[in-house]
């Protein structure tokens, strides 16, 4: 935390500037600014702040108080152990004030080498407060606070797992992910107008990852059913495979390269069955596979390199 005292000897930096304007010296003091040690600084402010509003929302199955109840008595609440750990964390941090949290409460905090361990805690309180609804008070009541499940956001669980995998394979493997633009460009008639041309929407796609000898388009998907439903039960979903070869036939006709081949995968987690499908179309390898999020880090850690045609380095 910075501050600012008049001191007998030097301490950090000296405030020339505010020693003479007020004729310090003149009573043998000094200003001087230096950063002191404290524990209620921004980011541990952000963290029990989150953690106090997740305690408040009390344990499943319990009834809170009137105001929640009354506002949403659906409202599930804590898992009783998740919950006594939330508490039990929230007054370790003793000593750190409580504030509302905003968005830009949250931009404020710089994240530099000495802080870097931060960075998944603050996304992880970003991620509660995104997640926070807030229930009008009728008749004059007070506001009460709940949180939407954000498992069920299936464009937002999409993001997270696309976040996830880009970030796995950028720091657990080989290749170079995304190290060139994502976006792919069409490879159109040249006899075709521009003006017609620019109507064409742009092709993007999650990660891809380039060796000396292999190109793979990688699409992350997050579905509650793996498969298709209904007519197509027990089949992958077809828009997703039009798309992969969308990707993979455009990116080589710009990239022509016959001694690395382009190859696609599609990536889900894991609903209920494993699933490992290896085929080729149109002359490109595409697999879709599932990973099991549930499992020990380490089998996780696997599985994901086996994905992609790699072991765990000894």
């Amino acid at each position: 935390m910075a501050r600012r005292e008049d001191l007998a000897g030097v301490r950090g930096r000296l405030a020339m500037g505010e020693t003479v304007k007020r004729s310090l010296r003149a009573r043998s003091r000094i200003s001087c600014e230096f950063e002191e040690l404290s524990p209620d600084i921004l980011p541990n402010r952000i963290l029990r702040s989150s953690l106090d509003s997740l305690r408040k929302l009390g344990v499943a199955g319990k009834r809170r108080s009137t105001a929640v109840s009354r506002a949403d008595s659906s409202d599930p609440g804590l898992d009783s152990k998740v919950h006594e750990e939330v508490t039990k964390v929230y007054h370790r941090l003793e000593g750190v004030s409580v504030q509302p949290l905003s968005h830009r409460t949250c931009s404020l905090v710089q994240i530099d080498r000495n802080r870097r361990l931060y960075r998944f805690l603050l996304d992880v309180c970003r991620l509660v407060y995104d997640c926070r609804l807030v229930d009008e008070g009728k008749s004059g009541r007070a506001a009460s606070k709940r949180f939407s499940d954000f498992r069920r956001d299936e464009a937002r669980m999409w993001k997270l797992f696309e976040g996830f995998a880009t970030g796995f394979y950028r720091k657990e493997s080989r290749f170079k992910v995304n190290a060139a633009e994502r976006g792919i460009e069409w490879k159109p008639d040249p006899e075709g107008r521009e003006t017609d041309l620019a109507k064409i929407p742009r092709m993007q796609a999650d990660l891809i990852l380039e060796s000396s000898h292999r190109r793979i388009v990688l699409d992350t998907k997050f579905y509650r059913d793996t498969l298709g439903g209904r007519g197509s039960a027990g089949k992958l979903h077809s828009n997703n495979l039009y798309q992969l070869l969308a990707y993979l036939r455009n990116r080589e006709a710009g990239d022509p390269d016959e001694s690395r081949r382009h190859e696609g995968i599609l990536l889900y987690p894991q609903v209920d069955e494993r699933l490992r499908v290896d085929v080729r179309l149109e002359g490109f390898r595409v697999q879709a596979c599932t990973v099991n999020l549930n499992a020990d880090w380490r089998d996780i850690h696997d599985e994901m390199l086996e994905i992609i045609g790699l072991e765990r380095e000894p």
